[in-house]
């Protein structure tokens, strides 16, 4: 019995009964969906304040304002040569595996493709970066905007930082406030089994097995490239820089198994900056790296999308060149970025890609979208895990992290201060 009392499993049961209620009880989705919402609300609560507190604190009690400026930078070079591999991976799986070959062009364009497409023509990605500069914060703060957010909670700490030992008591309080909200995350945790019940029964509910049939290929595709991503090109990446892949993921089991039943790495936004924290990652490379990943380093989502052209494309049996499959990447390596700020970004998205294509009838999306809910979990589960090792590795390279603490922690085992990774 003492077992049921271990989160990660009770949310994995919750994963299962969910899993089996959705089958037996479809009429039951409205209702899971309103439980699983309740519950990524009331984590999204906590997630601007959390990452203005944690960011400030970090920035403000630095002792080296140019070492978090290099380590800002640094994630951002890291993220844009990850999310390539991960555009490339996706684009070779889906010309070798063809997933689209066989599969029927669809005969008309439903409602909801044409008004994926009206937004896709809405939005103006070269206003992406100006978007970050939020003209309200109080609306960037009740809106949950994480990148407007992120970008005013650098320049406070920066400006607590400039008034010296003045700043010193309103820092303190920061960091009491920071506890309360870490403290009220336990609390919201704890009903995470409850939250990926409901996830995982609307999601079988609403669309059932059904849809799978005709493009398990390509599920199947995706989830291949996802799993080959991760052990292969991150698990390169954590051995190079001498870390425990596996270890890792398992330190972040709950966390893994709340993304899967809840199809959004949202979900795990707050708790998996105060894990990395307690692993010995230092508060402001955990604060600035966690926050900028969800916007910037989206590797679940980049090979989703490359794979859905070249899917697209084998569908409407159009054969895409090697010029115009480099020009896809080039401009998915814009647009992905912008997926975090759009509402249904992975359609919209894509819907977008297609258009600066210019090649690939958009009426395709159609054949995406029974299916894409089942796609969505593994795309979140592959940023989540992205995400996390990302923050590891860019601690690591910094030497902002405590060694003895991270193997203490993630590895269970009792080591020396001057032992190495």
């Amino acid at each position: 019995m003492k077992y049921f009392k271990i989160l990660y499993i009770q949310v994995l049961i919750g994963i299962l009964a969910g899993l089996l209620v959705g089958w037996q009880f479809p009429g039951f989705a409205p209702t899971a969906k309103l439980v699983s919402d309740t519950f990524i609300n009331m984590i999204r609560m906590v997630i601007a304040p959390v990452i203005f507190f944690t960011i400030v604190s970090g920035i403000a009690g630095a002792s080296d304002m140019k070492k978090v400026g290099r380590v800002g930078v640094k994630a951002l070079i890291y993220f844009e040569v990850v999310t390539t591999l991960a555009l490339v991976i996706g684009l070779v799986t889906a010309n070798v595996i063809k997933p689209g070959t066989g599969i029927a062009v669809p005969s008309s364009t439903n409602a909801q493709v044409l008004e994926i497409s009206r937004q896709a023509a809405a939005v103006n990605w070269g206003e992406f970066f100006s978007h970050i500069v939020p003209p309200n914060i109080v609306d960037a703060f009740a809106k949950g905007d994480i990148l407007q957010v992120l970008f005013f909670s650098i320049l406070f700490g920066i400006g607590l930082k400039w008034m010296g030992t003045g700043g010193g008591s309103l820092l303190r309080n920061f960091d009491k406030i920071n506890k309360v909200l870490f403290n009220i995350l336990k609390m919201i945790m704890r009903l995470s089994p409850l939250g990926a019940f409901g996830g995982m029964a609307y999601t079988i509910g609403k669309f059932g097995f059904s849809t799978l049939i005709v493009l398990g290929k390509l599920l199947l595709t995706f989830y291949l490239t996802s799993l080959l991503f991760v052990f292969v090109v991150l698990h390169l990446i954590c051995r190079y820089y001498g870390i425990n892949l596996w270890k890792l993921l398992v330190y972040v089991k709950e966390e893994i198994l709340i993304v899967l039943g809840a199809s959004s790495s949202e979900a795990v936004l707050p708790s998996v900056m105060q894990k990395l924290a307690a692993a010995g990652c230092e508060k402001e490379v955990v604060g600035l790296v966690v926050p900028i990943g969800y916007s910037f380093n989206l590797d679940g989502t980049t090979i989703y999308l490359s794979m859905s052209v070249i899917f697209l494309a084998q569908v409407f049996g159009i054969d895409l060149s090697l010029g115009q499959q480099l020009t896809v990447i080039g401009i998915l390596l814009l647009t992905s970025k912008g997926a975090a700020g759009v509402t249904g970004s992975g359609f919209i998205v894509l819907a977008s890609t297609l258009t600066a294509l210019k090649v690939i009838p958009l009426e395709g999306l159609a054949l995406l979208i029974g299916v894409d809910r089942f796609m969505s979990e593994g795309r979140a589960l592959i940023n989540f895990m992205g995400n996390t090792i990302a923050t590891v590795v860019i601690a690591k390279s910094e030497n902002e992290i405590d060694l003895a603490k991270y193997k203490s922690v993630v590895e269970k085992r009792t080591v020396s201060p001057t032992d190495v990774l």
